[in-house]
């Protein structure tokens, strides 16, 4: 079965972002709710760098779009690819189209 990206609610996260902020540790709210400790920590560095606290780590934001030119990017170069060899068959075909036409 396809994993879902994100099976907690927007909310849900940020309410544990906001209760790790208040002093609460990632450990305590990992064992009285579901998520485990390492998600919780995800959401948090995720939120630091949302809110520009973390200037390394990309925003959401970045995210998608650095997703959305990958996909873009692959795109581009399948169709790159077809087309260089389209150009090739071309090529090929025009040439011994010539060749038979001349003798």
């Amino acid at each position: 079965m396809p994993r879902t990206r994100n099976p907690y609610p927007t909310e849900f996260r940020e309410q544990m972002v906001a209760l790790v902020r208040t002093g609460r540790s990632v450990e305590s709210l990992a064992r009285e709710y579901e998520p485990c400790a390492a998600t919780i920590h995800g959401w948090v560095r995720q939120a630091a760098a949302n809110d520009g606290d973390d200037p390394s780590s990309l925003t959401s934001e970045e995210r998608d779009e650095l997703r959305h030119l990958r996909r873009e990017v692959k795109q581009l170069r399948q169709e790159r690819d077809i087309l260089s060899k389209a150009a090739a068959w071309f090529a090929q075909n025009d040439v011994t189209s010539r060749r038979s036409s001349s003798s």
